[in-house]
């Protein structure tokens, strides 16, 4: 299978939008994660003053995840699918998010326009078809000394990453896609009784996961492509390394690739970046805005 792309990437994410709270809710350390990201982003106080960009914002995960370290902020969360969008909008919310529905590549037509301080970007950049152009596009709506952190699957580099990428998939992500018809009886989005999350994460059951065949837990219909999609696009697309390169020749400065801890360590980091504060402003080489 080749990677989704444009429509048919958007079709595959709202399929899925009823589930996937479901789903990220199995996945360990996912909203931590994210929250991590955020504060790397190293914003000043409670972010009073602030407008911040939320890009590909799903169901609103990474949306809290800002809300974390900036509840004062404005934020604009932005997303290519009608049926992520509704299930965050869904959601309570301050008075300061505001939800609008348009592509990453296309924010002008949608009347999303900068300057911004900040721009979160989390399970996205592998997702557009010209990432180059979408650097671009966050680099021109920033603020002088502006931030960016990008939150994705890019892996370490070494094929002992790519070989436990692979592992993962068998063991979590596809047994997670396929449970959640099963999370469907009882628990409510977003959430696991004690009982079912021991279940689900046993080392034992996710032993017994790895040793399956993938077809046995292959992932509803509604599911399947994407789940597919996620395990192929981390395979091509850039490693964490070389993601840190394409942010510097976009021009970003004070670039940095930092780990996540955990099971994720290696498959997931967050790579951190500024545009300068102004014509003169400092050359690469600074210290990391994250911590």
């Amino acid at each position: 299978m080749t990677v989704l792309r444009d429509d048919d990437l958007t079709a595959a994410f709202d399929r899925a939008a009823p589930g996937y709270d479901r789903l990220v809710a199995v996945n360990p350390g996912y909203h931590a994660q994210l929250r991590r990201s955020a504060r790397r982003l190293g914003l000043p106080g409670r972010g009073a003053g602030l407008r911040l960009l939320d890009l590909g914002c799903g169901t609103g995960a990474s949306t809290a995840a800002l809300l974390t370290v900036a509840p004062e902020a404005e934020i604009v969360a932005v997303d290519r699918s009608a049926g992520m969008l509704a299930r965050a909008a869904a959601k309570p919310w301050p008075a300061g998010v505001r939800f609008v529905r348009a592509p990453a590549e296309g924010l002008a037509a949608a009347g999303v326009a900068g300057p911004f301080d900040a721009v979160f970007a989390a399970y996205l950049v592998r997702n557009v078809t010209d990432s180059d152009r979408l650097l671009a596009t966050v680099y021109g709506l920033l603020a002088p000394g502006g931030r960016l952190a990008v939150h994705d699957y890019l892996l370490g580099g070494g094929r002992r990453h790519r070989a436990l990428w692979t592992a993962v998939c068998r063991a979590i992500i596809q047994p997670a896609g396929a449970l959640t018809g099963y999370l469907r009886l009882g628990s409510p989005p977003g959430r696991l009784s004690p009982c079912r999350r021991s279940t689900v994460l046993a080392p034992s059951f996710l032993g017994a996961c790895a040793r399956s065949p993938l077809r046995q837990w292959r992932a509803p219909s509604a599911h399947g492509d994407l789940y597919r999609h996620l395990r192929r696009s981390v395979l091509e697309f850039d490693t964490a390394p070389a993601f840190r390169d394409r942010l510097r020749r976009a021009g970003f400065i004070r670039v940095r690739v930092l780990p996540v801890p955990g099971w994720q360590t290696g498959i997931v980091h967050t790579v951190v970046g500024s545009v300068p504060d102004g014509p003169d402003g400092p050359s690469d080489g600074g210290a990391a805005c994250g911590r």
